[in-house]
This record gives C-alpha cells, sequence and structure tokens, in this order.
C-alpha cells in the first residue's frame, strides 16, 4: 500500500487541492456536453412528446443511484473512487476489476460521444451531415485533449472551470431564449401518428442517466477534495441538481420550437435545428459554437477522468499494463491508451450505437456497486436497506426496458455489448484467478 500510495503522489495526487467548487465543476464539465448536445434527440427519438420528463426520471434514478457512492465516498475518501468502492465490497478480485473496468470502458464511450457531437455540430453551418469528416474532426478533437491533459493537472482544473461556468450560462441562456421566442409554447408533438409507449419512455431514462453519470468523476477525486467526508457527497447532489435545471431549460426550448418528429429528424443536433426558428441565424451560429466549446471541453474532462481511474486501476494490480516502449508516468500511458480507445469507437459506431453501449456498460457496473454496498458494506457506512434496494430496482427495470427496445431495433448493439460486458469479466477472471476474495477486503484502507 505503501508503494500505491507513493506512485499516486508521484502523479499528481494531493489531498485537499480541490474545493468543493472545483469538484462542482468537474462533475458538471463532464456532464454537460453528452446530455444535452448528444442525447436530446435520442431521448427523444424513446420517450416521444414528453421526452423533458425523462430527464427528471433519469436524476430521481441518478439520485438513488448516487447514494451508493456517497456512503462509501464518505466512509473512505479515496483517489480510487469506484474502484476503492467496488474493492471495498468484493476484494481485489475479478468482480471488483470487471466492473471497475466497465466504468473505466464507459467513460471511454462518452469520450467518442462528445467527439462525434463535436464534429456534427461543427459541420451544421455547412450543411454537412454525417460523411468521413465526422470521425476525423471528433478524433482530432480527442488529440487536442490529449495535448491539454499532458500540459498538468493545473491546467485541466483552470480549464474545466472555467468551461463549466461558460456551459451553465450559455445553455441556460439557449433554453430561456428558446422558451421566450415561442411563447412559453411547448410544440413537441408527433405529426407521423406515431405511438410512445411506456417502455419507450423507460427505456430513455437510460439514456437520461448517461447525461448525469459524470457525478463519478467527483467519487474518483474523493482524497483530493477539501474535507471530503462532507464535500463529496455535496458536491455530487449539486452537480446533479444544476444539470437538471439546465436540462429541462433546453429540452423545453427545443421542444417549444420542434415538434418531436422534427427533433428525431434531427436528433445528433436538435440544438442546433431548434435555435434556427427560435432564434434566428445569429442565434443558431452562437448555439453551434457553444455546442463546439462545450462538447471540447467535456471531452478534455472525460478523457483526464478515464486516464486517471485506468493509472488507478493499474496501481491497484486490478489490470495489466504494458509500457509499450514509453516513458514517464503510468497515466501518461494511460492517457494514450485512452485516446486510442476513443478515437477507434469514434470511427466504428454512430452516435446512438455509441451511446447505447455506454448505457448498458454502465448500468450494469452500478447494479454491481449497489449490490456489493447492500450485502457488504451496508452496516458500516450507515446505509439503509430500502435505498439501496430501490436503486438497485430502478436500474433492472431502466436495463430491461433499454434491451427490449434495443433488441426490437439493433438487436447488433445488444449483442456487441453483452459480449463486452463478458469478456471483461472472463478476462479479470483469468488475469486475477479469484471472482472474489473477501477475507482481503477489510485489508483495503483506503487508497
Amino acid at each position: 500500500m505503501d508503494e500505491m500510495k507513493h506512485s499516486h503522489s508521484d502523479e499528481g495526487y494531493k489531498a485537499g487541492s480541490i474545493t468543493l467548487g472545483g469538484a462542482v465543476a468537474m462533475g458538471t464539465g463532464v456532464m454537460i456536453g453528452a446530455g444535452i448536445f448528444a442525447l436530446t434527440g435520442q431521448i427523444a427519438e424513446l420517450a416521444g412528446p414528453i421526452f423533458p420528463l425523462a430527464f427528471i426520471v433519469g436524476a430521481i434514478v441518478t439520485g438513488f443511484s448516487a447514494y451508493s457512492y456517497i456512503k462509501m465516498s464518505n466512509a473512505w475518501p479515496s483517489a480510487g473512487g469506484i474502484a476503492m468502492i467496488l474493492q471495498k465490497c468484493y476484494g481485489p478480485g475479478a468482480v471488483a476489476a470487471g466492473a471497475a473496468l466497465l466504468m473505466a470502458l464507459s467513460m471511454v464511450i462518452a469520450e467518442s460521444l462528445v467527439a462525434r457531437t463535436f464534429a456534427t455540430y461543427l459541420l451544421r453551418p455547412f450543411d454537412i451531415n454525417g460523411g468521413p469528416l465526422v470521425p476525423i474532426l471528433a478524433v482530432t478533437v480527442i488529440i487536442f485533449a490529449f495535448l491539454v491533459n499532458i500540459a498538468g493537472n493545473r491546467s485541466i482544473g483552470l480549464f474545466s472551470l472555467a468551461m463549466a461556468a461558460i456551459k451553465i450560462g450559455g445553455i441556460a441562456l439557449f433554453g430561456v431564449a428558446a422558451l421566450w421566442s415561442s411563447g412559453i409554447e411547448f410544440s413537441a408533438t408527433s405529426q407521423s401518428g406515431d405511438s410512445f409507449g411506456i417502455t419507450g419512455f423507460i427505456a430513455s431514462v437510460a439514456l437520461a442517466i448517461l447525461a448525469f453519470k459524470g457525478f463519478t468523476t467527483i467519487t474518483n477525486s474523493g482524497a483530493e477534495i477539501t474535507d471530503p467526508h462532507r464535500n463529496v457527497g455535496r458536491a455530487i447532489l449539486i452537480s446533479i441538481g444544476l444539470c437538471v435545471v439546465v436540462y429541462l431549460l433546453v429540452a423545453f426550448g427545443v421542444g417549444s420550437s420542434l415538434t418531436i418528429d422534427q427533433i428525431i429528424a434531427a436528433r445528433d443536433y436538435s440544438l442546433a435545428e431548434a435555435a434556427a426558428p427560435a432564434l434566428g441565424e445569429i442565434g443558431f451560429l452562437l448555439t453551434v459554437l457553444l455546442a463546439v466549446v462545450a462538447t471540447a471541453s467535456a471531452v478534455l474532462a472525460s478523457v483526464f477522468a478515464v486516464s486517471r481511474m485506468l493509472a488507478m486501476l493499474t496501481d491497484m494490480k486490478m489490470i495489466p499494463h504494458s509500457h509499450f516502449g514509453m516513458s514517464g508516468p503510468i497515466q501518461r500511458h494511460t492517457l494514450v491508451y485512452t485516446v486510442v480507445i476513443a478515437s477507434t469507437l469514434t470511427i466504428l459506431f454512430d452516435l446512438g450505437r455509441i451511446a447505447s453501449l455506454g448505457a448498458f456498460f454502465y448500468l450494469v457496473m452500478d447494479m454491481v456497486v449497489h449490490f456489493g454496498v447492500l450485502k457488504f458494506r451496508r452496516r458500516e457506512v450507515g446505509a439503509k436497506a430500502p435505498v439501496l434496494v430501490v436503486a438497485l430496482a430502478f436500474d433492472t427495470l431502466v436495463l430491461a426496458a433499454f434491451t427490449m427496445m434495443k433488441l426490437q431495433s439493433d438487436p447488433a448493439i445488444v449483442a456487441y455489448a453483452s459480449a463486452g460486458i463478458v469478456a471483461v469479466f472472463i478476462y479479470e477472471r483469468f488475469y486475477l484467478a479469484h471472482w472474489l476474495m473477501p477475507q482481503r477486503v477489510d485489508d483495503q484502507s483506503g487508497v
């Protein structure tokens, strides 16, 4: 453990280096970007005219999910974040490592999702939809995020704080302006006669949850936040609260300018499409600029967060590591891995499939966390069983509905996700040789 702590300090881990405001900015920096620009249209496609409610339900489900993370982080604030939580529950075996790796992969998927969204919005003024320029520009912004990350933690923290303020203010202003110009009238009704059932709405919550999952970034920086036993939980709740307000403003803003059919048709760039009739040409261009800035900064924050998590998993001996001839600290190497994987996903999959893959990975990981806290650590951290059971039930219901919808519309992505999840756990089982190692759980006193 001493070696682990030494490694962490060498790579910029410093207790008390992140304020409450900085932690909130970090969480919203990851959340706002994917949640609005990439997912609004995807959620509307499943939920229909009541799609703004999906963000409310998503926030409620996320609030129950956050309970496990807050309780564990309050007890053991750690730079290990989710990896620490899983190891505390299951020991350093394949269950903990597999779930932690699913979380890391879902974060990489989020990078590719937001990167493609960046490219999609950047091309809107030129009326270019799809084509090779989308993956080219998406990979370019991922590489830009890599270069900024190399500059060091201080540069990232200041940049994230400034971008979070610009995004929250700018996106909220878009929502208010769109609603005002429409006379506060919500017009997102369907003209095609399509039926949007309860299963579709519940499935849409799976994507809405992705819009809030950035709160886990705060968990992964627990040991560095000032007064972590109080501020980790406060930062998570403030971030979720800020985001749900912003998301609702934008959802109603988009719904006041476009019908549900128009939103679905423009699902990859729905905010830009809504800006033109609501705010005119200048408003359209400003919305595109805001989207480009917001998604670029979200990629930056996400690359930083996932490289940190992969470095932590390496330090905790939960995943193997190879230098591949590279010099420098482990986190520099994991930055490279992150960029390569995210770029590959960006090239291979469209926005819809990337979002679906991320939802499957994240929900499975989340359920493993809740079950672990319920079974192994509930009394120790003072968690209430009914809350944990409700969190598990919500995740199960949402995952089942989402799987049913995707089996009908895109069974291949269900197969890809299932194969990926099974492969991760089997790989970790062979690497670590044990599913569970409960006899060592109590030895892991924090990282």
